[in-house]
């Protein structure tokens, strides 16, 4: 009887460590399954359960859950939900990657593979990207004893099945409805992890939620590309403003926090530097254009560079990731862009240029009429004041227009208009 109390204590003790992936598969998240995965084996924890929902994201972050999770210590469960999620792409590798592959219903999982957005790659470039990522995934099947062929073809024709088409093709271990079903189908299963041979006792084991720190769902929604792109953009905004109108001060604070934020999001993602500098170009086209009179075609050199530049800005190192940013973002920008430059700056510009119309310097250069003979001082009217004046052209007759071209301690220097 003691026996029996001591080992219902224990199994009731078992602890499961969760953790969510809803997004792209970047930097942030590689390190938070990283994370996830020391959590769990400092807690011995009975496995680590992930549950994801991705379109894809990056290879190199890829590789390296990947490798994290088949060198783990502790079995990881990866788990496809809830219904309408996806495992997409990058999610692929991760799944088939788990000791145990399940899905929700109403789910789905297979390659993305979209379209680059910088062209298509030449042949042997595309043939060498689609063999890489070909073995990889075959690797990653082999060990885990699933479907060799299926994993192959999800790579190089981009299939995409169901849970149920999933199951019978025996790329998941099972099908389940939520959390609590699928650690009650898995427990009692012997799996071989970096550690050795581990028996799972997960049917009445506490689940433990770990989630992202405020700072790791802040970095991670800066491996947005599209927020990437917007940040560097308003971050060029701000400092430029900054330029035109020294001393307003809280554009260029903003725009020098979003210009080091674009740079950090850039960081994580596989930046292509020729687009780059072609924005870079584009706006230093649309600054000349406010400044020299070139007719629109600055303007349209600065548009087709920044239009050309965004679609290169990120670079896809392989045709499985899903990162690029968007059209819409892409035509959004670029037309706010150029009425920014060309509308705002340029009004600010011609402004500043301006002939001033108030005070002293508002009257030079203006015209009036002689109030008196000016040979050479009397009076004048310029502006509907009446001025003390000195002729410096001569003798001026009463009721002759004048022009103001100076002044000397509050009289007015003019000539014959």
């Amino acid at each position: 009887m003691l026996f029996l109390a001591f080992l219902s204590f224990r199994l009731s003790a078992q602890k499961v460590v969760s953790i969510a992936i809803d997004g792209s598969i970047n930097p942030v998240s590689a390190d938070f399954i990283k994370r996830g995965l020391k959590e769990a084996e400092n807690s011995r924890a009975e496995c680590l359960l992930i549950h994801l929902n991705t379109p894809g994201g990056l290879v190199k972050s890829t590789r390296v859950i990947v490798s994290n999770i088949l060198e783990a210590k502790v079995p990881v469960v990866v788990f496809v939900s809830p219904s309408g999620a996806q495992a997409g792409s990058a999610g692929v590798f991760i799944t088939l990657a788990a000791h145990i592959a399940a899905m929700a219903p109403g789910t789905n999982i297979g390659a993305a593979h979209p379209v680059n957005m910088q062209g298509q790659r030449d042949t042997i470039m595309n043939e060498k990207a689609t063999n890489d990522a070909a073995a990889f995934i075959r690797s990653i099947a082999e060990k885990r004893k699933r479907n060799l062929q299926w994993a192959d073809q999800a790579v190089r024709k981009s299939i995409s099945i169901t849970e149920n088409e999933a199951i019978k093709n025996k790329v998941i271990d099972l099908i389940s409805r939520n959390t609590t079903e699928l650690l009650n189908k898995i427990d009692g299963r012997k799996l071989e992890v970096a550690s050795g041979i581990k028996t799972l006792h997960t049917k009445k084991a506490t689940i433990i939620t770990y989630e992202m720190s405020v700072v790791e769902k802040f970095l991670d929604q800066l491996s947005d590309p599209n927020i990437a792109y917007v940040l560097f953009l308003l971050g060029l905004y701000g400092v430029l403003f900054e330029l035109y109108s020294p001393g307003a001060i809280l554009p260029g604070i903003i725009g020098g926090i979003c210009l080091i934020v674009a740079f950090y999001s850039m960081h994580t993602l596989p930046i292509n530097y020729a687009g780059l500098a072609l924005i870079a170009f584009a706006i230093i086209l649309f600054i000349l254009e406010v400044k020299i009179v070139s007719h629109g075609i600055l303007s349209i050199g600065g548009v087709i560079s920044l239009f050309l530049g965004s679609l290169m800005l990120i670079r896809s190192d392989s045709f499985l990731e899903s990162v690029r940013i968007s059209w819409g973002v892409i035509i959004t920008a670029c037309a706010i862009t150029t009425f920014f430059f060309l509308f705002i700056i340029g009004l600010g510009l011609k402004a500043q240029r301006a002939k001033p119309v108030t005070g002293i310097e508002g009257l030079l250069g203006d015209t009036g009429e002689s109030l008196d003979t000016l040979a050479p001082s009397g009076s004048v009217r310029v502006h509907g004041e009446i001025w003390q004046a000195e002729s410096l052209d001569g003798i001026i007759n009463k009721g002759e227009k004048i022009k103001v071209v100076g002044l000397n301690n509050l009289k007015l220097e003019v000539k014959h208009a």
